[in-house]
């Protein structure tokens, strides 16, 4: 772990095995925090803090864009550590390193555009002034599905303005974010910044929230665990951030480019396996090519090579752990059970005898009464289903408990501005699927959580607002 800028073991030497997902061997051991290890990393993080805040924003700034650059320069290497322990392939390993350090390079801008406000007063004596503050020490929680990019999201823009990090990255896939510290580090932000703790999540995040010093609690996760997290942060009345997934719909009008469509879907739907958080995951299709597009859709998913990410021409690597391979099994036995067809895939390659492996599926027939439909699948898994128009579309659409992000296919201006409108959800794509970038704000609504990470919002959410009022 890293801890006052220093990589250190387990106080108390207990560890966790990290499994190749794709061979089902032990790739190595992490530590497992204990409590004094826990108490070293408040500690340092709050004396860390007190001194961090006060460097001008171009020193901040310089740093951090020196972070961007290291990552830029040890990509290759980190992406293949990536794919060891997370399972994705290769070129989308060194996709999400290079986007990590985007988000360096991002927020290496935005620390210098802190902007505060002055406000003229009741009379010309005095002096109203709005500022931004750091909030102090933040404790950030970050999956494995994009074990540096989810993690660079949190660290960037706390460090960017001022503040303080602890992370906890997923037990499953750390060794990126462990890059991210060294990177850190390399580029001379100061012992204490960041830390980095691994081991039991419930331990190290009750610990952490429940400690006074933290002041800032961000999550990546799923919405149970953000729900237990909010309880814990509701009793010291913390500052929160939180993006808990989605159940992303498609809507495929029947004006759009049918069979460019069907491929733009299959290809972002297998992307990392369908683990990803804005992963289209409910696929509506206008009734009058609903037909055709299956058939495009299903063309393309047959095309899709499966094997280990590691191997050059693999499209889709294993899912990361047998956990998701076992619920994306439940999925497709609850819609086959209630009607659903299986138009491709659905079962465990013969072929792989090895890693948790799941054939790209692609289920027709479905309802929304199946659980695919209402519970985040997190998993290769597509269904696909009709819609008649515009308020029947939005009706399907909208009927989850989820709002992360939509998507819609349309060559009409019309139908794309209301149907975007109309998704209760906080990121739209047009014809288009790739809408995670460092510019961009990222965030949902409903029970995808709230607060924005990414853009200039993204660094707000690690400040506080100073009023000041001066009589002269």
């Amino acid at each position: 772990m890293l801890i006052e800028g220093s990589w250190v073991d387990s106080s108390d030497a207990k560890t966790l095995d990290v499994i190749n997902p794709a061979t089902e061997e032990k790739i190595y051991s992490i530590p497992c925090a204990s409590q004094e290890d826990l108490a070293a990393a408040l500690l340092s993080s709050d004396i860390a803090w007190k001194k961090w805040r006060d460097v001008d924003a171009w020193t901040r700034s310089a740093k951090l864009r020196r972070v961007a650059d290291i990552l830029r320069e040890r990509a290759d290497e980190i992406a293949s550590a990536l794919t060891e322990e997370q399972g994705k392939t290769l070129p989308e390993s060194k996709g999400e390193i290079l986007a990590t350090a985007d988000q360096f390079d991002w927020y290496a801008d935005e620390a210098r555009r802190i902007y505060g406000r002055w406000i003229d007063g009741h009379n010309s004596s005095q002096r109203l002034l709005v500022r931004h503050q750091s909030v102090g020490p933040v404790a950030a929680f970050s999956p494995w599905n994009f074990p540096a990019l989810l993690a660079a999201r949190k660290i960037a823009p706390a460090i960017a303005a001022g503040c303080s990090i602890i992370v906890k990255p997923a037990e499953e896939a750390p060794r990126s974010v462990f890059a991210i510290g060294k990177a850190c580090m390399d580029a001379g932000i100061p012992a204490g910044v960041i830390n980095i703790v691994t081991g039991n999540p419930s331990e190290i995040s009750e610990t952490l929230i429940r400690s006074n010093i933290i002041r800032k609690v961000s999550l990546t996760g799923s919405v149970p665990v953000g729900q237990e997290l909010l309880r814990l942060c509701a009793l010291g009345v913390k500052s929160v951030s939180m993006e808990l997934g989605g159940h992303s719909p498609v809507l495929v009008f029947a004006d759009a480019d049918v069979e460019k469509a069907a491929r733009t879907c299959a290809r972002s739907k297998f992307r990392n396996n369908g683990q990803v958080c804005i992963s289209a995951s409910r696929f509506f299709v206008q009734d009058k090519i609903a037909d055709a597009f299956t058939a495009f859709f299903v063309n393309e998913t047959q095309k899709m090579k499966l094997g280990n990410g590691a191997d050059s021409g693999t499209d889709i690597g294993p899912l990361s752990n047998e956990r998701r391979r076992n619920a994306a099994e439940e999925l497709i036995r609850d819609a086959v059970s209630k009607g659903a067809v299986v138009a491709s895939g659905g079962r465990r390659p013969t072929n792989l005898k090895k890693g948790y492996f799941l054939e790209p599926t692609v289920l027709t027939n479905v309802t929304q009464d199946m659980k695919i439909m209402t519970q985040e699948p997190f998993c290769p898994v597509a269904p696909i289903t009709t819609f008649t128009d515009m308020e029947d579309a939005l009706k399907k659409a909208n009927s989850t408990e989820y709002g992360l992000a939509g998507y819609i296919f349309t060559e009409n201006t019309k139908t794309a501005f209301l149907a975007s409108e109309g998704l209760e959800v906080g990121m739209v794509g047009v014809n288009n699927m790739i809408l995670a970038t460092a510019e961009i704000p990222f965030g949902g609504v409903k029970k995808s959580g709230f607060g924005r990470e990414g853009g200039s919002e993204g660094i707000l959410e690690y400040t506080v607002l100073k009023y000041i009022n001066i009589q002269l």
